[in-house]
């Protein structure tokens, strides 16, 4: 598979807990420290320099998913506000697909762990490979994915959101010689007139979901709502 984190960045060992803004003060106040500290001026600049990059790369590490190199939770409360705010604001088109895999729980038990992680690592890839480099996406928990598709009515989210259910169905994946039949159910909603909060958006979706799964599973299921 290609590397996701040729497009995303490489996030490492995510074991930081703080929030970006948390972050950005501390940052902030280190820079402030080494300013006022007597140390020579080309001293401090190159100290700086090395805080800001161990910084960025923190903040970094703050908002992705260690296993899939996507976004996190995290990351998806705060974004999902801002763009569902904006598409408010100036009548913007905005999509929200939640993306499931099928009987995941079945792949772990029979495969083992090692196994659902190469799966994740591989819907991953597919899920941010198949969207456009404006829409953003998340992996919300578990084996559950959301992606945001900026400018997107819930009728052009249909095209977008058939391939990727198509490619997964249709990908080859192989793990210690085993190979196994991946699918995944999706339900979408779009921002409308109706909708008074991003949790409303989500909820849509997630119901959309439900159906998808309730209907027999490996379709797409777009909300009315």
């Amino acid at each position: 598979m290609a590397d996701i984190n040729d497009g995303i960045g490489n996030a490492g060992d995510n074991r930081f807990d703080l929030p970006p803004e948390v972050l950005d003060e501390i940052q902030k106040n280190i820079e402030e420290i080494i300013a006022n500290f007597p140390v020579p001026e080309d001293n401090k600049l190159d100290v700086i320099k090395k805080i800001n990059f161990m910084y960025s790369h923190t903040r970094y590490l703050s908002l992705t998913d260690a296993l899939t190199g996507l976004y996190n939770r995290r990351h998806l409360d705060s974004t999902l506000e801002c763009e569902f705010l904006r598409a408010k604001r100036y009548h913007n088109e905005l999509s929200l697909a939640i993306i499931d895999i099928d009987f995941f729980k079945r792949i772990n038990d029979t495969y083992g762990h090692l196994c659902g992680d190469y799966i994740l690592k591989e819907v991953a890839y597919i899920i941010y490979d198949t969207f456009r480099k404006t829409d953003i996406v998340f992996r919300y928990g578990g084996e559950e994915f959301v992606a945001l598709l900026t400018e997107t009515s819930i009728e052009k989210s249909e095209i977008p959101l058939e391939r990727l259910r198509t490619r997964v169905e249709n990908y080859a994946f192989q793990f210690k010689d085993n190979n196994i039949k991946v699918t995944v159910s999706i339900g979408a909603a779009s921002v409308n007139e109706k909708i008074n909060s991003a949790g409303e958006l989500l909820d849509n979706a997630d119901k959309a979901l439900y159906n998808a799964k309730n209907g027999g599973r490996n379709r797409l299921v777009l909300s009315q709502n």
